[in-house]
């Protein structure tokens, strides 16, 4: 029997230490380029977000803002600036004032429809403010309407208005502003008497131009199916909210116990808006002027609104909130041709 030969095994050879170091060089490099690319897609995830929450407030409050500035002195007939007011106290309390349905507040000038303060809801100082008048759409018509008794009748029962509201009536002649001094669901009719009520009525008569040197003053009878709707005064600005931070607010009036007053809540409108500088072109003119430089707030034709804002959450490289400025022009519809 001829022997075994023996054979030479071949081992199995792992990697070098070199090899090893190499991969898990290579290894590293391509674990820290995912991760950036992560940290990089997060991050503009996070400033599109942000940018996405900006843009949105500011489109929404400009919409809103613009509704009113728009709509600013517009009685619901005719723009022929043929209005009676005969309200007591119509050039001193601006809710009061239709001659001035426009009026703005520069930072630093008190706004007599809000408080500037740190509480919840008050105006944020260095910042302006704008109180606008108008007509709120409610439908309503006249039957009747008896000068002497200083009574109408309407066509349609509501629940929209009561004792003290404050009202226009139109036709294609004119305008009369008036406060109700009381009001009947069941009889559909209302009065506008004088005498009572805050700030009243300066007389019965409602024919143009106002008269408040009797109690009968320049009558006139409004016909059948002359219209009716309730004045609607509002006030923009930016105030206080309940975190701490800021926002852009509305305030408007309210009727209570037949006294008009300005609601003592605030709706809070559009969150982390910051700040808000107005300003506004006169009829003739080419520029825009802060409200200090209004010569005649009866001549506004357009309103320029700069809002700033800023994300919820710190979204930048620089760990900060996203923000940015804006502006917007609205022209008064009844003041253009």
């Amino acid at each position: 029997m001829m022997p075994l030969k023996k054979t030479k095994l071949s081992n199995s050879q792992g990697f070098t230490l070199v090899e090893l170091m190499i991969s898990i060089v290579l290894g590293a490099i391509i674990t820290a380029g995912l991760i950036s690319v992560f940290l990089s897609n997060q991050q503009s995830y996070r400033t599109s977000q942000g940018l996405s929450e900006v843009q949105e407030g500011t489109r929404t409050a400009f919409e809103l803002i613009a509704r009113d500035i728009r709509t600013a002195g517009l009685t619901g007939c005719v723009n022929n600036n043929r209005v009676a007011n005969v309200l007591n106290n119509s050039s001193t309390v601006w809710w009061v004032n239709w001659g001035n349905p426009v009026i703005g507040y520069d930072n630093g000038v008190t706004d007599p429809a809000v408080t500037t303060g740190t509480s919840t809801g008050n105006r944020l100082a260095g910042t302006d403010s704008i109180a606008i008048l108008s007509t709120e759409g409610t439908g309503l018509s006249v039957q009747s309407h008896v000068p002497a008794s200083a009574q109408f009748q309407l066509n349609e029962t509501t629940s929209d208005l009561q004792s003290g509201d404050i009202l226009v009536v139109c036709d294609p002649d004119h305008a009369a502003i008036l406060q109700i001094t009381n009001y009947n669901n069941s009889t559909v009719t209302l009065v506008h008497n004088t005498g009572t009520g805050s700030p009243g009525n300066c007389s019965k008569g409602l024919g143009f131009p106002t008269d408040c040197s009797s109690v009968n003053g320049n009558p006139y009878q409004y016909g059948s199916n002359s219209q009716i709707a309730k004045v609607n005064g509002v006030d923009w600005y930016i105030g206080v909210n309940a975190q701490g931070g800021s926002s852009l607010f509305r305030t408007s009036l309210v009727t209570n116990s037949g006294t008009v007053t300005v609601s003592t809540i605030s709706n809070e409108m559009i969150r982390n808006v910051t700040n808000m500088q107005i300003t506004y072109l006169e009829s003739g003119s080419s520029t825009f002027v802060i409200a200090a430089s209004v010569a005649n707030w009866a001549n506004v034709t357009a309103v320029r609104v700069v809002l700033t804002l800023v994300s919820e959450n710190n979204v930048t490289v620089n760990k900060t909130p996203l923000t940015r400025t804006i502006k917007s022009t609205t022209t008064i519809r009844n003041r253009v041709d």
